[in-house]
């Protein structure tokens, strides 16, 4: 096969199909009506709608046991009479706590503005209204667990205490009716540097018997599209379940698998999230033990996966503490680690995962030298460039030889036109004679292009670049350009480094080389600015080391 055409025909297959399979995902129309409504609700008092039970996975077996409440018809319509809640804030969270149950209903990010022109409207990841059910769940179930009945306990507020070390509580109490006396205590502790809340039920039976209990916590999310507002055209990053597993560090259960089949398995240690662009929500149980996991879609829709934990007997007038993590935040590969092995996977960087933690980790050692973020971003894209630096010379000094020697492969194709056979064998005598490799040109670049897409990942994944300005009028490197700029440099960018490649033969070839530019400015006007900065910046650098190749080239075959 003719060279240039492999190469063309090799690098718009990768680069279309990660365009293709991201275009057929993303609704313009639909992320901008998600968005506006967004806006609207988070400016609105929320409004607690119904979720006095907590609803588990109708399937039998380790889920047994956990409460289920009748669904309404369309349960968002419907507003809670009774919407008591509890308010514990710090400088990283604002959680909304229902009575009902001690469930987290709300959970706002005063670090992550929902806009940048709305400096002071925290983005909210949890929350329980007429536009979203996405809460975090916990309680008592088993024998004697308070929440077994069909009806969420019911708790009252003790107050939130400041521990003096970052840290606050807050105390919810339950003296409900009990034959055996229980009294149960539900503390969160949140702190201020921190999205991990740790959630435990200090348990103390009071009665004359032994009491049986189970503590359990899951998440439930209804459908809806996450309002992620800066994604721009063209990213569709996963929303949906995950969790760990021994065999599978990183399983994957999305909406529509639970959909068809849940999911159920006692597993070690381990964690349950629910992910979207840039924020998830985990709860993590104690890693000592083993877990019974379940995922499924419930009947009314939404869409549910937690964990129970194993039995725990409390003897007549002894205590026992139940503690559970709740992460609500960010995608902080750092913090996510520390909480639980494999938890960081959730930066879902997908089959080049390998490839892109490297990057990432070596783009924020560049960050805090160079502080900005698109700096920081070009300077990486210079350091793969110069580890590829004799990998692509070896490429552009194929296509520059191949350049030089295009009179007489045109020649050639002129002469047997009628005779491909003849042709073919015309050509390798003159590639053999010229000292030309045909494929020098193309296997460098397809060998690049696993950590082309890998740092494309990386940038589309990183929160870090949420709100990150880089200079003048980029004041978003995660939206894109409002003023097409970079789109606009990047296609000349493409235009230039085509004048230095060899003309393709066939006018079918060139008519499509030409367009391509063109075609690739178009589409990466929606692009976030981050990834459009990558590109340029690869692309000038590509285009300054062909030039210097080529050239050197051109006046050795001239003398």
């Amino acid at each position: 096969m003719d060279p240039v055409r492999l190469l063309l025909i090799s690098t718009t297959a990768v680069l279309s199909l990660m365009l293709l399979i991201e275009w057929n995902q993303y609704s313009d129309k639909y992320q901008k009506q998600q968005s506006d409504l967004y806006t609207a609700a988070v400016t609105e008092q929320p409004r607690l709608v119904d979720n006095a039970a907590v609803n588990a996975p109708v399937s039998s077996g380790i889920n047994d046991g956990i409460p289920s409440v009748n669904q309404e018809a369309n349960p968002l319509s419907l507003l809670l009479d009774d919407s008591e809640t509890f308010n514990l804030s710090t400088a990283a969270l604002e959680l909304v706590i229902s009575a009902e149950g001690g469930d987290v209903v709300s959970a706002s990010l005063p670090k992550f503005p929902v806009r940048l022109d709305t400096p002071d409207q925290p983005f909210r990841l949890l929350e329980n209204n007429n536009l979203r059910r996405y809460v975090a769940q916990s309680g008592l179930i088993g024998p004697n667990g308070i929440d077994a009945s069909g009806n969420r306990a019911r708790y009252t507020s003790q107050g939130v205490t400041n521990n003096g070390d970052g840290s606050h509580t807050l105390t919810l109490a339950w003296t409900g009716n009990s034959q055996l006396g229980l009294t149960v205590y539900k503390r969160f502790t949140a702190r201020d540097d921190r999205y991990d809340v740790d959630v435990s039920f200090d348990v103390r039976n009071g009665g004359s018997s032994l009491a049986s209990i189970t503590s359990f916590a899951q998440l439930k999310r209804d459908n809806t599209q996450a309002p992620d507002g800066n994604t721009g055209f063209g990213v569709s990053p996963y929303l949906g379940a995950a969790l760990t597993q021994p065999d599978e560090r990183y399983t994957k259960l999305s909406f529509s698998d639970l959909s068809d089949e849940p999911f159920s398995k006692r597993l070690p240690a381990g964690w349950v999230a629910i992910l979207q662009h840039y924020f998830v929500s985990a709860w993590i149980p104690p890693q000592q033990a083993s877990h019974d996991y379940f995922a499924s879609q419930l009947s009314s829709g939404d869409n549910v996966i937690g964990y129970k934990n194993q039995n725990v007997d409390i003897a007549p007038g002894s205590a026992n503490t139940i503690t559970h993590t709740l992460y609500v935040g960010p995608k902080d590969q750092v913090a996510l680690a520390a909480l639980a092995e494999n938890l960081d996977l959730v930066i879902d960087y997908g089959w080049l995962w390998w490839l892109a933690q490297p990057l990432f980790w070596l783009l924020t050692l560049i960050q805090q030298f160079v502080i900005n973020w698109g700096l920081a971003i070009i300077a990486l894209t210079i350091v793969v460039k110069l580890l590829f630096f004799r990998l692509s010379a070896a490429s552009y000094k194929s296509m520059a030889k191949m350049r030089t020697v295009q009179p007489k492969i045109q020649s050639i194709r002129d002469q047997y036109a009628d005779d491909k056979a003849k042709q073919q064998q015309a050509m390798m005598e003159l590639w053999k004679k010229e000292k030309i490799n045909p494929m020098g040109g193309c296997l460098p670049m397809l060998i690049q292009m696993p950590v082309f897409i890998a740092l494309y990942w990386v940038l589309l994944e990183s929160v870090e670049l949420r709100h990150a300005p880089f200079i003048l009028w980029i004041e978003d490197l995660s939206a894109m350009d409002p003023y097409f700029v970079l789109p606009l440099l990047m296609g000349i960018s493409m235009w230039l480094m085509q004048r230095l490649n060899p003309a393709p033969p066939d006018p079918m070839q060139a008519k499509i080389m030409m367009y391509m530019p063109i075609a690739f400015t178009f589409l990466m006007m929606w692009f976030p600015a981050g990834l459009v900065l990558y590109w340029l910046s690869n692309n000038l650098l590509s285009f300054a080391q062909q030039y210097v190749v080529t050239r050197q080239i051109e006046q050795a075959a001239a003398r």
